[in-house]
């Protein structure tokens, strides 16, 4: 059985999907916050370039152990937009010998909608990164409308923490580019931030991915789970069911800036994908 793997080195983490015919055998995340700090500046730090370069290193490792056969990687906003890139994706090099493929902000799109409506399928697409949001439509087979809001979980974090305030006055000036977005379509949310809401949402004990994928929340009750998140510290959010231990301090600027999308976008519920820009990898390399 041919095995392929594929490495998505994102903003707070970095994520193995090991696939063989055509199934996804298993996902593995290891959070690294590669994008730490770059809310402040535009360059990666090297604490956290190390600790992510080595990351990958271990999971490509265990790609081969486990018989890839091919094993691709990609980095999205946290490496597109530092000035010292090139010293991430060196020091990648030399411990794994990967070349890291950095996506553009509307590749990065087109992955989370197949992940999301797979090859066919008309619909919208929310994927709340650590250090950006890409909002994406899908009509008739082609991308109508594509923005990338130079916002994530992570950047909010180090901006805001949890204060409403802070959070309000940096998301609403991104919302206007939402404006002309198609209306009527179901919009999608893909990524750790819409997932682990779910889970909270569903009181997983356990993550699930079968249940997680299609769980649908209605914007009049995300408002209300997003305010409850920000009114406990991230102690006490490791406490709900169905928390990411590793998330609980970013998930209150995360889902803050979700429901922004959603109720901005006048969709009324959110339908969660646990298929994302891994899939989409691979559709993008012909090889589903």
């Amino acid at each position: 059985m041919s095995r392929t793997a594929v490495i998505d080195i994102g903003s707070n983490s970095v994520r193995l999907m090991l696939w063989a015919d055509g199934k996804v055998l298993y996902k593995q995340l290891s959070t690294t916050r590669l994008g730490e700090g770059t809310a402040f500046s535009l360059c990666l730090k090297e604490e956290a370039i190390e600790r992510t370069a080595r990351a990958v290193s271990a999971f490509a490792e265990r790609a081969k152990q486990e018989g890839a056969e091919n094993i691709f990687a990609y980095a999205t906003e946290a490496v597109r937009s530092a000035e010292n890139k090139e010293v991430f994706l060196a020091r990648v090099r030399q411990l794994s010998g990967l070349e890291v493929e950095v996506l553009s902000g509307e590749t990065e799109a087109k992955l989370g909608l197949f992940g999301a409506l797979g090859e066919h399928g008309d619909g919208g697409m929310i994927d709340v990164g650590g250090a950006s949001t890409e909002v994406s439509f899908r009509k008739s087979g082609d991308l109508v409308f594509s923005v990338s809001i130079p916002l994530g979980a992570v950047r909010l974090y180090d901006l805001c923490h949890d204060s409403i305030k802070c959070l309000r006055n940096s998301v609403s000036p991104h919302l206007e580019k939402l404006s002309d977005a198609p209306k009527g379509l179901p919009v999608y949310g893909v990524g750790g931030t819409a997932t682990t809401l779910a889970a909270v949402y569903l009181k997983l004990e356990r993550y699930s991915s079968s249940a997680v994928q299609g769980c649908r929340i209605k914007e009049s009750e995300l408002g209300p789970l997003t305010a409850q998140l920000l009114s406990l510290s991230a102690e006490e959010r490791k406490q709900l069911p169905g928390m990411d231990a590793r998330r609980a301090d970013i998930i209150g600027g995360g889902a803050f800036l979700l429901t922004s999308v959603l109720k901005t976008l006048g969709a009324d519920e959110l339908i969660v994908s646990d298929s994302d820009n891994l899939e989409g990898y691979l559709a993008y390399k012909g090889m589903q």
